[in-house]
This record gives structure tokens, sequence and C-alpha cells, in this order.
């Protein structure tokens, strides 16, 4: 009995001591995990950037309602304080000019208006997956909305015009 009373005890006190031990580790902060705020800045965005899949496409718009592909480029750098102006061809304007075999998550993609021949960017897109020969980007496209399309498809191939990265 006297050993089932010892060992009893002790067995509490081990509990006890692991407990505080506990407690202390989780109050220092030691082992937490990091908040889902506190992700790095270009994760954050491309995950806000996904949270609005299949919002429609609107001409002009730069809003929940609808959104064009600047319209939406636009409302999601300004989440991140970083202003562009309402047109692709405007936006082009801004960042660093990125090759794209350096391309990135979070980095913005440009395209050739409708017609593969014209000169002129008519179209953006956010970078959201890069592997070698794959660039995957989000955009609002006047079929489907904010949609996900991949840089090899042939239509964007023949349109691809450059990369800016705005983010680090």
């Amino acid at each position: 009995m006297q050993f089932l009373s010892r060992s009893f005890v002790s067995f509490a006190l081990l509990l006890t001591v692991t407990s505080t031990c506990n407690l202390a580790l989780a109050n220092s902060g030691a082992a937490r995990p990091a908040p889902p705020d506190s992700l790095h800045a270009v994760q954050s965005l491309v995950s806000f950037a996904t949270k609005h899949l299949h919002i429609p496409y609107r001409s002009g718009g730069a809003s929940k309602k609808g959104f064009d592909c600047s319209g939406f480029v636009r409302y999601c750098f300004d989440k991140w304080n970083i202003s562009l102006p309402h047109s692709s061809s405007a936006q082009a304007e801004h960042g660093e000019t990125v090759k794209l075999d350096d391309a990135r998550p979070g980095d913005l993609i440009f395209f050739k208006g409708n017609s593969a021949a014209s000169e002129r960017i008519g179209h953006v897109g956010i970078i959201t997956e890069v592997a070698p020969g794959y660039v995957r980007f989000i955009h609002s496209a006047w079929k489907g909305g904010i949609r996900y399309d991949l840089l090899n498809a042939s239509y964007y191939q023949k349109r691809f015009v450059a990369i800016k990265r705005l983010m680090d």
C-alpha cells in the first residue's frame, strides 16, 4: 500500500511539473505556430486573390460585384497599400521587369489585348504558381470571370508580353 501511495504522489507530481512546463512554453510563444495573418505578404496576396474565384467579369468593374482584369489586380494590391492605375497598360509601367525564368507567385503577368498581332498590352493577371515550364495565374477573363489559366495555353502564350514584380 505504501508503494502505491508513493507511486500515486510521484505520478501526480510528474503531471503537475509537465503541465506547468507546457503552460510556460505555451505562454512564452516559443513553440506557437504563426497565425494566418502573419503569412508572407506574397502568399497572403495570392490567398486573397484566390478567395475571389468565380466572381463575374464586368467591364470597368473594380468590386466584388464584378471585375475586369486590371480592376481585379488593382483591388488585390490595394489591400497591401500598393496603388495601381485601372488600366493593364498603365499597370505595366509599374514594378521591376522580371525574366520569365525568374517569375514568382505575386508577380504581374501581362498580355496583348484581343489580337496576338497587337503591340498594346490589354490584359493582366497575378501569378499564383511557378514550376519549370509551368506558370499559373489568376485573372478576370471575359469568359468565366475570376479564374486560373496557364501561360502554356496557346491563347496566352501567343499574347504574352512581360512580367513585373511589385512585391518582394
